[in-house]
């Protein structure tokens, strides 16, 4: 196993890579593998990005490589396991969010208490809840107590709650056989769709929103402004609500431009597919963790949507087989395909250079609507996939997530840039 650093502005952010590639920081376009070449300065000639919801390093691996052992699925660590940035027995049992107005110390969430409640991860709760760096505010900002019993009694304190190896098995495995990055940092706070703009854009600005609303921060009085908030992609046929468009560039041009295949794969993207429980269209849907549904495509979770260029507003389908996805010769779905499509295209011997991932919403790990559990599910499933797939020697898999959801973490990031946002929020 191995740690890498990436510095960011805000909270940490869990982040694993798997196969045989690590790198720090921002994806670049060059130098990598064209359409039809394997011309890369290293043996990595595909890279896939998971990313996932909601979830800060310490509520996965807080006490890694230690498990309680008392519940779910056993965990035994290597003894060669490097020692990682995780919660000390200081935080554990004298943590000092416990002098704040809901107490709590960190305490460990069983195998059986993998469903929760959503907490508030706002732009500006969640640095209430960071308190310049003493990390001492957590329950009394962030904290989100919730009916239908999952808060287990906590309240607002489940912030505070973490999960270990008897839950997360499948993460604390992949992070023994691959490699944990424990010092890997978001660039912005708040919720969903800054961190994904900021995955393939690195940018929250300039965002124009649809209507009047307090998510976009217009600084400059020019009606463009920095997202703070979610807001769906303009023009998506699934958007509602004041939706936003982003300027700018993000890093599906900077591929297109050097001629590298690449594709983003949804859960729910196709409208034209129907699940097993009747749905589909923009209503796709599978049960929810915490009861009734949830579905499957989240517009505001849409990286790419956001951006004229590589937007595709009617979710059209593809104009070429599986075996040419993320090719420029479709001409059609321009990137934009369901996460059914990634195992169609692999199932044809078709790996784009590129690949980002999301889950659908029923198994991307949001608290609230998704678990850890269901969460593992899709992951696994995905590992298998490329594992058992001949491009799995020459490709570099991150598994990341998007936000904190405002789950406790013990550590701030360097803060990189001042904002002149938080003051206008």
């Amino acid at each position: 196993m191995e740690t890498i650093r990436k510095l960011g502005t805000a909270r940490r952010a869990a982040a694993m890579a798997a196969a045989v590639g690590l790198a720090a920081g921002p994806l670049s376009a060059s130098p990598a593998m064209g359409q039809g070449g394997s011309d890369t300065a290293t043996p990595i000639q595909h890279v896939v990005v998971i990313f996932q919801e909601n979830v800060s390093f310490d509520h996965y691996f807080g006490t890694y490589p230690n498990a309680a052992n008392s519940d779910g699925v056993p965990f035994q660590a290597k003894s060669d396991t490097p020692s990682v940035n995780g919660l000390s027995p200081a935080l554990l049992n004298n943590n000092q969010n416990m002098y704040n107005g809901a107490v709590a110390n960190p305490f460990r969430l069983s195998h059986s208490q993998s469903a929760t409640c959503d907490e508030d991860h706002n732009y500006g709760a969640e640095q209430l809840a960071f308190d310049l760096g003493l990390m001492d505010n957590f329950p009394a900002t962030t904290g989100s107590g919730c009916g239908g019993g999952y808060d287990y009694g906590h309240g607002a304190g489940i912030v505070m709650g973490y999960y270990d190896g008897n839950t997360v098995t499948a993460l604390w495995n992949y992070a023994q056989y691959f490699a944990l990055n424990d010092n890997f940092f978001g660039s912005t706070f708040g919720p969903s769709t800054p961190g994904a703009l900021n995955l393939v854009a690195g940018n929250t600005y300039p965002a124009t929103p649809s209507g009047s609303t307090p998510k976009v921060v217009d600084i400059g009085g020019d009606g463009a402004g920095t997202l703070v908030g979610d807001l769906d992609p303009t023009g998506d046929i699934c958007s509602g609500g004041v939706t936003i468009t982003m300027g700018g560039r993000n890093i599906g041009d900077l591929l297109n431009a050097k001629g590298i295949s690449w594709g983003s794969f949804m859960g729910g993207f196709d409208l034209n597919v129907t699940n097993p429980n009747g749905t589909t269209g923009c209503n796709r849907s599978h049960n929810a963790s915490t009861g009734g549904t949830i579905t499957d495509y989240i517009p505001h979770h849409a990286w790419f949507q956001y951006f004229p260029s590589t937007a595709n507003p009617t979710h059209a389908r593809p104009n070429v087989p599986p075996s040419e996805y993320g090719t420029s010769a479709d001409t059609s779905a321009n990137h934009e395909y369901d996460i059914l499509d990634f195992f169609a295209a692999l199932k044809a011997g078709n790996l784009p250079a590129v690949s980002f991932l999301k889950a659908p919403a029923f198994e991307d790990g949001h608290a609230g609507y998704s678990d850890p559990l269901d969460e593992q599910s899709f992951l696994v499933t995905v590992l298998n996939a490329l594992q058992k797939s001949p491009f799995w020697n020459s490709t570099a898999v991150f598994i990341t997530w998007d936000d904190s959801d405002g789950w406790y973490d013990h550590q701030m990031g360097p803060i990189i840039n001042s904002s002149s946002v938080y003051n206008s929020v």
